[in-house]
């Protein structure tokens, strides 16, 4: 069987969200994943001729703008995403941590892994700064939409974004179960609308769409205005934000549904959108196509509908901006169970759907970044400047992974392998070098956010090592342990169980616990939480029981990066080491760590102390691996890093 046609298989036995009719779930996909890339022709067309770098709105650049659009969807998008890298599923989860876990584990400790790290790691702490701008960037955009319903909501568009925002972010915690069924409806109705506008634009211009798929005019655009034609590229790469949201979420609805969806839907309305603001222009005198390409999108609305147009665009970018919120919780869910983020406190919304959280943390720095990007930029032509580094910047990293997985996990030949990346590398190079070039402007936004984020991403990875290994070091052999303390210590009736990081010797607050108490529980058990590299672990094969003599036992669960560790519900399911568990005749020890300063320090003294704060806010275990309350013992310990 071919390297593709395994992962088409895992996805379609391993998927955990996506059953049910195919049109059910492409309406799904339509509803949740096309949203960021759905809401680009409100700004790209404008930004690229109006923006921070304008170019003249005439025949030859209008068609190589529309060559180059339509180019970048079906290589970036069509060709590299769809066709390509969705290929690459960790059974059935996308996206960057999803695929730099399947390389992890297929790579066994090979001498570019540790780069391969470091790239992937990057590429999530970008998405943060993306999805910060995102939000922003999308509401302010259709909210500047209704100053041609009425002059009077030009004083008031920054306040009603800034509301519109503030109240999608105050419903996190009710969960968008309920909501979310309308998403595939008005997303729907939106890019009918889209490809209606176009249309009713491109009677007049009907050539407009051979002049588009023809890749000689963006060609030429680049013969006449070689400088000028890359720096256009810093904005039409506005036009493919939010595919890497396509990868991203394929774990919900699976690769097939998201490739209908946009083949058969999304990708043909908004060509038709474009080439319907092309077609607009171009049947105008120059002096008018001057005024009208400064926002050619909301000037298209015929002033009949206008009103309900604009009002279906600002849900669109509601719908958008939920997408993004929703990914960034969860990435934020798989980062923490892969070892890069603190625990934080993760609330469930729903009862059915496993994937549906919230984490507050996230949801209040998010909202409060937005709301200070909307301040500070003022309009979204000034935001989006800092728009597409975040993108263009994940975009190159997603090709880096994808040459990893052609050449070590799917075997390609050089000579098949070698022409599909060069082709995506060329594109994203060319695009984030373009977009390097709005770093002045508001593009070092991004850029700081990802910087700061991918500073603490790898603290938390690297002072979480150094720790584990500081313990492992100092711990006491578990047999030595048994023999020594089993029958010189007073046995008292229960369970105890000791949460350790570590699977081997002797948990530190074991060890706390028999000096200051000076008993042992009947029944011990030494208890370690793996986090699997595949998404999801089979419950039969959770829990590995191993029996140490004494009344100890040690025990391991494993779970998927995408699930989370609920530990008295696996322990009801142990039944190879004794009586059945009772949560009142267990007790929980837990130990919280103090660092001390080392005189072989592991990392520079502030990144010690950024951990150590990090350590100190992390959320309790207690929560984190939903342990009863009033069965939870904490005793402190030290060490040093």
């Amino acid at each position: 069987m071919s390297a593709q046609a395994t992962a088409s298989a895992d996805e379609e036995h391993h998927g955990h969200h996506h059953g049910g009719p195919l049109s059910k779930l492409i309406l799904g996909s339509i509803g949740v994943v096309f949203g960021d890339i759905g809401t680009s022709p409100i700004y790209a067309f404008r930004e690229t001729f109006a923006g921070h770098h304008p170019i003249a709105p005439d025949p030859m650049h209008i068609y190589g703008v529309l060559s180059l659009v339509f180019w970048s969807m079906m290589i970036v998008v069509t060709f590299k995403y769809v066709m390509t890298i969705m290929k690459a599923d960790n059974k059935g989860e996308g996206g960057s941590l999803a695929l730099l876990a399947l390389i992890n584990s297929k790579s066994q400790g090979a001498k570019w892994t540790a780069p391969i790290v470091m790239l992937g790691v990057f590429a999530t702490a970008l998405f943060y700064g993306d999805s910060m701008i995102t939000p922003a960037m999308s509401v302010l955009s259709a909210t500047e939409g209704l100053k041609y319903v009425h002059t009077g909501f030009n004083d008031y568009i920054l306040i009603i974004a800034i509301a519109i925002l503030v109240g999608l972010f105050a419903i996190q915690a009710r969960g968008t179960a309920k909501v979310g069924a309308l998403f595939g409806p008005i997303m729907l109705t939106y890019f009918a609308t889209l490809a209606v506008l176009g249309v009713m634009h491109m009677v007049k211009y009907p050539t407009i769409i051979l002049e588009t798929i023809n890749p000689l005019n963006a060609l030429y655009f680049f013969y006449v205005d070689g400088f000028r034609a890359w720096v256009a590229m810093g904005t039409v790469v506005l036009a493919v934000t939010g595919a890497e949201a396509l990868y991203a979420d394929m774990g919900h609805f699976g690769r097939k549904p998201i490739a209908y969806g946009w083949l058969g839907f999304v990708l043909p309305a908004l060509m038709l959108n474009y080439m319907g603001q092309g077609a607009m222009i171009l049947s105008m005198d120059p002096a008018q196509a001057l005024q009208t390409i400064k926002d050619p999108f909301f000037l298209m609305i015929p002033d009949a509908v206008q009103l309900p147009v604009i009002f279906v665009a600002l849900l669109a970018t509601i719908i958008a901006s939920q997408a993004v919120i929703s990914g960034a919780f969860s990435l934020t869910q798989q980062a923490i169970q892969l070892g890069f983020i603190p625990r934080l406190r993760i609330l469930h919304t729903s009862e059915n759907a496993a994937g549906q959280i919230y984490i507050p943390t996230i949801n209040w720095g998010l909202m409060i970044m937005v709301i200070v990007l909307v301040l500070y930029f003022q309009s979204s032509s000034n935001l989006a400047a800092a728009y597409g580094i975040a993108v263009t910047g994940a975009m190159f990293i997603d090709t880096c992974l994808l040459s990893v997985v052609l050449f070590s996990l799917w075997k390609w030949p050089k000579w098949k392998a070698l022409p599909v990346l060069a082709v995506f590398f060329i594109v994203d190079i060319a695009y984030l070098g373009a977009n390097l070039l709005k770093v002045p402007d508001g593009g070092y936004f991004p850029i700081i956010i990802g910087l700061i984020i991918f500073t603490l991403l790898t603290t938390w990875a690297r002072g979480r090592k150094l720790m584990m290994e500081r313990m492992r070091e100092s711990a006491m052999p578990i047999k030595v342990f048994v023999s020594s303390a089993a029958n010189s210590a007073t046995r008292v009736s229960g369970t105890a169980v000791f949460m350790t990081s570590t699977p081997d010797g002797v948990p530190h607050a074991l060890l706390h616990n028999l000096k200051h108490n000076k008993v042992l529980h009947e029944r011990i058990i030494l208890l370690t939480v793996k986090i699997s590299n595949s998404p999801f672990i089979d419950p039969d094969n959770r829990c590995h029981m191993e029996d140490l003599g004494q009344g100890f036992h040690r025990l391991i669960l494993k779970y998927g990066f995408m699930e989370e560790a609920d530990v008295p519900a696996a322990l009801n399911r142990v039944t190879n080491c004794g009586p059945a568990f009772k949560m009142m005749d267990t007790s929980f020890f837990l130990a919280r760590q103090t660092l001390l300063p080392s005189a072989r320090p592991g990392m520079a003294i502030w990144r010690e102390k950024l951990f150590a704060w990090m350590l100190r806010n992390a959320e309790s275990a207690m929560e984190f691996f939903r342990l009863p309350t009033n069965r939870v013992v904490e005793l402190g310990s030290q060490v040093e890093i």
